[in-house]
């Protein structure tokens, strides 16, 4: 299993709406090319009155993270739906992608 743990910054006052679009238009898309998304949301932390979210996704391969990122970051339903109210949200993006241990992995499993 491969993590892909994406955090935003997103511009001030904007965090209500991104996660609206997230929850209703972009995650719908991304499940409905095989991308299992575990979590997305508001940060619970307020750091510096700055508005974060993130988007966990899980993928079985990197090979698979790479196919299913580029049909998913290709498709119209993407670049003609949700993008722009997503990207024009964001000030900064970070990705990190990890290998869980297999503990962590069977956690998520029972999710």
């Amino acid at each position: 299993m491969v993590l892909e743990i994406c955090t935003y910054l997103l511009k001030p006052g904007t965090g209500l709406e991104f996660s609206e679009v997230m929850r209703e238009e972009s995650v719908p898309l991304l499940r409905r090319v095989g991308i299992r998304v575990v979590d997305h949301g508001a940060s619970m932390a307020d750091e510096d009155g700055r508005e974060e979210a993130y988007l966990i996704r899980a993928f079985s391969s990197m090979e698979q993270r790479h196919r299913q990122k580029k049909e998913f970051y290709d498709s119209d339903a993407w670049r003609q739906g949700p993008r722009e109210a997503i990207v024009s949200r964001i000030l900064e993006s970070h990705t990190v992608v990890l290998d869980p241990e297999e503990g962590l992995a069977r956690a998520l499993r029972t999710w």
